[in-house]
């Protein structure tokens, strides 16, 4: 019987599970090894050769050195079958990219102690704007904010705002809590009815599926209304 060496298929014939870009999707990037990250940057191979096998075959040439292989030039990298000059390039970069990264400060991420805290970060975003936006900070476990996120733009008065979509995105960023934010262009910080019944539909359903919503913030000129420190969450 004839064996085949799964190497030399192309990935497309390989399980899903086993597929670089599928892995990194439903996996995480962390899972992968260097030979796959290598290899979804290459795209693809040759005939008779994988994309990943492709990669490994280049790491192996330095030892699976990253440091080693960012200092390969173009002319260099082209040697190996399979690699021409737009392969090479996108090698060439994203490598670059990552040394820059360690090269780059780290930002810290404030973290949210109490509706000052938010108001801080979110209030530059929702300021002087004729008309209201409603907004999203991401928190996580140690309360830092991990991302802030416009969820709506509307009218002088009102915006209309997608709790499935708003938690969609709460879930995609791996939010522990989040506070919500919104503005009134009229400076009046006052909740209305509306602005009651959306906090407790966001509550409610943050606590099925286990994201807390700290807050509710209104900025209005040169201050905000927090829900929590007035009791009404």
């Amino acid at each position: 019987m004839k064996t085949y060496n799964p190497d030399s298929l192309p990935i497309t014939a390989w399980s899903e599970d086993d597929r670089p870009r599928e892995k990194l999707q439903n996996l995480g990037r962390h899972v992968l090894s260097d030979a796959e990250l290598l290899a979804i940057l290459l795209g693809s191979g040759s005939r008779n050769e994988s994309a990943v096998a492709l990669a490994k075959r280049i790491l192996q040439s330095v030892d699976s050195n990253l440091n080693q292989l960012g200092k390969q030039t173009l002319a260099e990298l082209m040697k190996f079958k399979g690699i021409g000059e737009a392969k090479a390039i996108t090698i060439t970069a994203a490598l670059e990219l990552g040394r820059r990264r360690q090269s780059s400060d780290f930002i810290e991420r404030p973290v949210i102690t109490c509706s000052r805290d938010a108001y801080l970060v979110i209030a530059p975003s929702l300021m002087d704007h004729p008309h209201e936006e409603f907004w999203m900070l991401l928190l996580s476990k140690a309360n830092k904010v991990t991302s802030k996120m416009q969820m709506s733009s509307g009218g002088t008065d009102a915006t209309i705002v997608d709790v499935k979509m708003l938690f969609r995105k709460a879930i995609e960023g791996q939010a522990v809590s989040i506070v919500v934010c919104h503005n009134h262009p009229s400076g009046r910080l006052r909740p209305s009815q509306a602005d009651l019944d959306l906090t407790k539909k966001i509550k409610e359903a943050g606590r099925l599926i286990g994201i807390n919503l700290l807050d509710h913030l209104i900025i209005g000129d040169g201050g905000y209304y927090s829900f929590a420190d007035e009791g009404v969450m």
